[in-house]
């Protein structure tokens, strides 16, 4: 293309008309082969329009300043080049092609100021970088205007491949600036694509439709290069094809990323009718049902829905086999248009929550607490003072044995309010949560605890070689509380296991009644036999480590302590 200028009379170079060679007659264009072309351009130019109109109503002011500005000089541009290929006469051409470099020249800016708004940077608001751009385009745009004095930026030619138009050759200065905005263009390219990589979303599409802005220079290199394609900027088309997109194809997850920018826990969008529009890869890892959601109200997550409606709005997560806790807050938005209206914050809270948790349940141990001491301590007042004053009066009546046996019950209350008192300081000594743990070995830690039980006639046994992480102190307290209690139960023979998720212990005595969780009861009159406190104790010391601990009242021939130590995480209970 570039032997196609033509040098005129006067030895300047400069526009020829489209003749045939050796003829007066002007060349006409043939429609077939520029219609394709030109209508191009037009769909480019409508595409430009339809995206300002839409981009109009994005709530973020600078990110709606930005690309209106952006679509309404492309659309001038591609107007220009499909004006270019039509309009008769070398003077209207090279004024629209004047024009159209100025507003191609634009776009530059246009797309950076963009770039910058949309990825939450501030190069576009600072004052040195504004006045550089501005400066650079006003001396650009001169050096375009003065084109025909100099001729430093293009001259023109008439060609007949791929078909007849007024080819461009261009000059030095076009190839410095095509290069500087290629360069200026790249930068934003740059800023989308790490927004989209650092997004925690599927942004394969939004990604897609910025390479396709970019796309158009390899149309660029091949007009200049080879015959196939017309030696002009095609960038309009890829800057259209990228507004359709994100405004009409992919808007809901090009805010959605806009949005969420810098924000890194889960987030779901849902729509005005709470239907789920999109979510990033904290809320899908969180709840893997988000995949098949999309579309789908937000009840079809029940227990997200469920703490939305209530006050505390906190849900229970298993993640990597720990429940984490997460406060759901809902808020409503308007980004202009697409279908997102509310955002749903999953926030991790898990360490104020199980603080929070262990306060309940260190208040509901010290209120249990308290209310078993005021229990044991008004009966043992009261039998006390009956058999104080009936043995007194057997020894004003001579029946001394009858006293003796007074004062001998008064004593084995003495004694058993005692042993409460002792569980009730143990409850206080060992009740806190601890933090840390070690593996113990669980026969070994059964024999020593064994060792301090009155069993008689009772025997125990360990099946294995189990082990578990927990408190070596607490854990021998537990188990010997749980001896004591099978004992006296009845159990001749008291077996320890370890199964997945739990340890049992479980003796030969009675089975338990119905209501066996009356066991567990500080309050309960089952809790103040003469095991005392055994069992409350055991639950108290399974809680802090994190375990349940129940009676598994399907097993009939005694009673088996069941300790699930792997249901649920510290103070979730």
């Amino acid at each position: 293309m570039g032997d196609s200028c033509h040098e005129r009379s006067d030895g300047t170079e400069g526009l020829v008309t489209g003749r045939a060679q050796g003829s007066d007659r002007p060349l006409a264009l043939e429609p077939s082969s520029t219609v394709a072309y030109t209508l191009l351009f037009v769909v480019a130019t409508a595409g430009c329009v339809a995206g300002t109109v839409r981009a109009r109503r994005i709530e973020d002011a600078e990110t709606r300043r930005g690309l209106v500005v952006l679509l309404a000089t492309s659309g001038a541009w591609a107007a220009s080049h499909a004006s270019l290929l039509v309009l008769p006469g070398r003077g209207p051409k090279t004024v629209v092609y004047l024009v159209g470099l100025i507003f191609g020249f634009s776009t530059v800016f246009a797309w950076l100021y963009f770039c910058s708004a949309y990825t939450g940077r501030t190069y576009h608001r600072q004052r040195a970088y504004r006045r550089a751009g501005i400066a650079l385009y006003l001396v650009v745009v001169a050096v375009k205007v003065t084109n025909p004095i100099h001729h430093l930026y293009f001259t023109t030619g008439f060609v007949t491949e791929p078909f007849p138009h007024l080819a461009i050759q261009q000059g030095l200065f076009h190839w410095i600036v095509t290069g500087l905005s290629y360069t200026l263009a790249a930068v934003g390219m740059f800023a989308l694509f790490e927004a989209f990589v650092e997004a925690d979303y599927d942004t394969r599409s939004l990604a897609v439709l910025v390479a396709l802005a970019g796309a158009p220079v390899v149309l660029d290199i091949l007009g200049f290069a080879s015959p196939l394609l017309i030696d002009m900027i095609h960038a309009p088309l890829g800057v259209a094809a990228f507004a359709v997109g994100v405004l009409f194809v992919f808007e809901d997850r090009f805010f959605a990323v806009q949005l969420t920018g810098g924000v890194e826990g889960a987030t779901v969008f849902l729509d005005d009718d709470r239907r789920i529009r999109e979510f990033n890869g904290a809320a899908r890892r969180l709840f893997p049902a988000l995949d098949d959601a999309a579309g789908e109200p937000i009840e079809s997550l029940p227990s997200v829905a469920a703490a939305l409606d209530d006050d505390r709005g906190v849900v229970d997560v298993d993640v990597d086999g720990e429940r984490r806790h997460y406060v759901v807050s809902e808020n409503d938005f308007d980004i202009g248009q697409g279908s997102l209206s509310r955002i749903v914050v999953f926030t991790d809270v898990t360490r104020i929550e199980r603080q929070r948790r262990e306060l309940e349940r260190h208040d509901r141990q010290l209120e249990d607490l308290s209310t078993g001491m005021r229990h044991e301590l008004r009966n043992a007042v009261t039998i006390i003072q009956g058999n104080v004053r009936w043995a007194i009066d057997r020894l004003e009546d001579g029946s001394v044995e009858d006293a003796r046996g007074a004062l001998r019950t008064a004593t084995d209350t003495t004694d058993r309010t005692t042993r409460l008192m002792n569980d009730f300081a143990t409850l206080a000594q060992y009740g806190q949560t601890m933090a840390d743990t070690t593996t113990v070995d669980v026969a070994e830690t059964a024999r020593t605890a064994w060792a301090d039980v009155e069993h008689e006639a009772a025997s125990l046994t360990v099946e294995g070689t189990p082990s578990v992480e927990a408190d070596p102190t607490r854990f021998e307290v537990l188990l010997q509380r749980a001896f004591e209690f099978l004992v006296d139960n009845g159990a001749t023979t008291v077996t320890v296991a370890r199964h997945d998720g739990e340890v049992t212990i479980t003796g030969d005595g009675d089975p338990p009644g119905d209501d066996s969780d009356r066991y567990f009861d500080y309050g309960d009159a089952a809790a103040h036999g003469a095991v005392g406190t055994a069992l409350p104790l055991v639950r108290t010391l399974a809680q802090v480590h994190g375990w349940g601990a129940s009676i598994d009242a399907d097993y009939r021939e005694g009673i088996r302590i069941v300790l699930s130590i792997a249901d649920v995480s510290p103070v979730d209970e």
